[in-house]
C-alpha cells in the first residue's frame, strides 16, 4: 500500500519556508496593516454568519437565491450607514468575491442608483432624496434604467422619451416602441421603488440628448406598480441569480420637473433649456463602473488563483515507483507551474493596475468637482483627462474582464476532473464573471474606443501636441 500524507500536512510543506516574508507583502499589497487587520476581521465575520455560508449556494432554487440576497441587503444597509466609508469600502470589496451576485444586488442601489444622484443631481434635488431614504435604503430603493431592448453601447441611440409639458409643469415618460422597452435593469422586477432614468429629453418638439430622471416604480407602502408602469422579471440567468433583473415599460408616465437631475442641463418651469458650456462632463461618473470592474478582475483572479494552487500543493499524482514512496504533488511537477504561475503574474499586474486606474479616476472626479462653471484652459484641461481616463478604463476594463475570465477557466481546468464540481466554486466563479465582458460596455465596442483614442492622440503628437504622461510611450510613433 503506497504511503499518503494528509492534506493539510502537504499544504503546511508548502508555507513552512517561504523565500519572502509573506505578511509584510499582504500588507503592502493591502495598503497597509491597519488594512489587512480589517479585512481579516471583516471575513471572520463573514466566516461565522450563516447568512453568508456558499457551501449551499449550487442546491439553492431561484426565489431561495433571492430570498436570501434580499436579507443580506437589510444586514448590509445597517452597517454600510452605521460603519465609517472606509469600512464600507472594504467590506464590500470581500463580498464582490464571497458573493458576486449579492454585490451586484447591493450596488444597483448604491453605485448606480446613488451614484447618478451623487454625479448628476443639484444640491438640493440630492438633499431632497437623501430626505426620502435614498442613502439608507429606508423609503427608496434604485435601480438603474439605462440599458433597453434595441439599445445598449449607443446610449445616445435610446428611445425612451422625456417629454417636457409646460401647462403642469411636468415630464412625461413614454416608451414609444417595443424596442425602447428597458432591459436587463437589475433590481426592477420585484424590489426597485424608484428608477433613475436615461430619456431622450425633449423640449418645445426639440430633442436635447439623453438626460437622466428618476421615476417612481411602486407605491412605497404597498409596493403596487405606479399607473403606466409595466415590469416584467427576466428569470434565471447564466449567474447572479440573486438580483432580480427585469423589464420596464412607460406609458405616458407624469413626473415633475425636479425630477430631472439638473446638476449639468437644467430645464426651467418657462421651457427655457440651459444647457453646460461642456455637456460631455457629465459622463465622468458614468465611468466608475469601468474602474470598479478592473479591481474586480484582480480580484476575483486572486480568488480562482488561491484555489488552483492550494489544489495543486495537496493533490499528488504519480511517483517514481519506489515502494512506498509518496506520489508527487501537481505543484512540483514544471509543468503544472508553467501551467498557474503566469496567470498569477498576470494577476499581480491587474492589481497594480487597478490601483493606478482607480488614482486616476479618483483624481479626474475631483478635477471636475472643482471646475464649476469654469471656461479656458482649465475646462480644456478637465476635457483631456476625461478622455483620457475613459480611454484607458474601457481599455484596462475589456483587457482585465477578458484575462480574468480566462484565468477562471484555466484554474477550473487544472483541477482535472474535480473543476467540473459546482462545489469547487470555479464553475459558477465563470458564469457569474462573464457578464463583466459585456455589461458596462460591450468588450469588443470599449477596444475599439480605446484603440481610436490612441491614434488620434498618436497623430496629435506628430503635429507637435504634447502627449499625457501616461502615453508618453507615443512619442515617435
Amino acid at each position: 500500500m503506497r504511503h499518503q500524507r494528509s492534506p493539510k500536512a502537504s499544504i503546511a510543506e508548502e508555507r513552512k519556508a517561504p523565500s519572502f516574508p509573506i505578511r509584510e507583502l499582504t500588507y503592502w499589497l493591502d495598503g497597509g496593516k491597519d488594512v489587512t487587520e480589517l479585512k481579516e476581521r471583516i471575513m471572520l465575520e463573514l466566516e461565522r454568519d450563516p447568512l453568508w455560508r456558499v457551501s449551499d449556494h449550487p442546491n439553492l432554487t431561484l426565489a431561495e437565491t433571492r430570498e436570501r440576497a434580499m436579507k443580506k441587503i437589510r444586514r448590509l444597509a445597517d452597517q454600510a450607514t452605521s460603519r465609517p466609508l472606509e469600512e464600507t469600502m472594504v467590506r464590500m470589496g470581500i463580498i464582490s468575491v464571497v458573493d458576486p451576485g449579492f454585490w451586484t444586488r447591493f450596488g444597483v442601489h448604491f453605485g448606480l442608483f446613488f451614484g447618478a444622484l451623487q454625479g448628476q443631481a443639484t444640491p438640493a434635488q440630492l438633499a431632497y432624496w437623501m430626505e426620502r431614504g435614498a442613502f439608507t435604503m429606508q423609503g427608496v430603493t434604485g435601480c438603474f434604467g439605462m440599458t433597453e431592448l434595441g439599445h445598449g453601447s449607443n446610449v445616445a441611440g435610446l428611445e425612451t422619451m422625456a417629454t417636457y409639458d409646460q401647462n403642469t409643469d411636468e415630464f412625461v415618460v413614454h416608451s414609444p416602441t417595443l424596442t425602447a422597452t428597458k432591459w436587463w435593469i437589475g433590481g426592477a422586477a420585484h424590489t426597485a421603488t424608484h428608477c433613475a432614468v436615461y430619456a431622450q429629453l425633449i423640449v418645445g418638439g426639440k430633442r436635447y440628448g439623453t438626460k437622466t430622471f428618476v421615476v417612481q416604480l411602486r407605491d412605497t407602502k404597498t409596493f403596487e406598480l405606479m399607473p403606466g408602469v409595466n415590469i416584467g422579471d427576466l428569470g434565471k440567468k447564466m449567474g447572479r441569480d440573486q438580483i432580480d433583473n427585469g423589464w420596464i415599460r412607460f406609458t405616458h408616465v407624469r413626473i415633475p420637473r425636479s425630477h430631472m437631475l439638473m446638476k449639468h442641463t437644467k430645464v426651467l418651469r418657462s421651457g427655457e433649456v440651459i444647457e453646460p458650456p461642456l455637456a460631455q462632463l457629465a459622463y465622468g461618473a458614468l465611468i466608475q463602473g469601468r474602474v470598479s470592474m478592473v479591481s474586480d478582475s484582480a480580484n476575483v483572479a486572486k480568488r480562482a488563483l488561491t484555489i488552483a494552487t492550494r489544489y495543486a500543493g495537496v493533490r499528488r499524482q504519480f511517483s517514481d515507483g519506489t515502494a512506498n514512496a509518496l506520489e508527487t504533488k501537481l505543484l512540483d511537477y514544471p509543468i503544472h507551474q508553467h501551467r498557474l504561475l503566469p496567470l498569477m503574474a498576470q494577476t499581480f499586474a491587474m492589481v497594480f493596475a487597478a490601483r493606478e486606474m482607480t488614482v486616476n479616476y479618483q483624481q479626474l472626479m475631483a478635477q471636475l468637482s472643482d471646475l464649476g462653471e469654469a471656461k479656458g484652459a482649465a475646462a480644456d484641461d478637465a476635457i483631456k483627462n476625461l478622455k483620457e481616463t475613459h480611454a484607458t478604463s474601457a481599455g484596462l476594463k475589456a483587457f482585465c474582464t477578458w484575462m480574468c475570465l480566462n484565468i477562471i477557466d484555466q484554474c477550473r481546468q487544472s483541477l482535472g476532473g474535480h473543476g467540473y464540481s459546482a462545489y469547487t466554486g470555479l464553475s459558477q466563479a465563470y458564469s457569474d464573471f462573464a457578464v463583466h465582458c459585456t455589461w458596462e460596455g460591450d468588450n469588443t465596442i470599449l477596444t475599439l474606443q480605446c484603440g481610436r483614442y490612441l491614434v488620434a492622440t498618436a497623430l496629435e503628437a506628430r503635429k507637435g501636441q504634447p502627449l499625457p504622461a501616461n502615453l508618453a510611450y507615443l512619442q515617435g510613433a
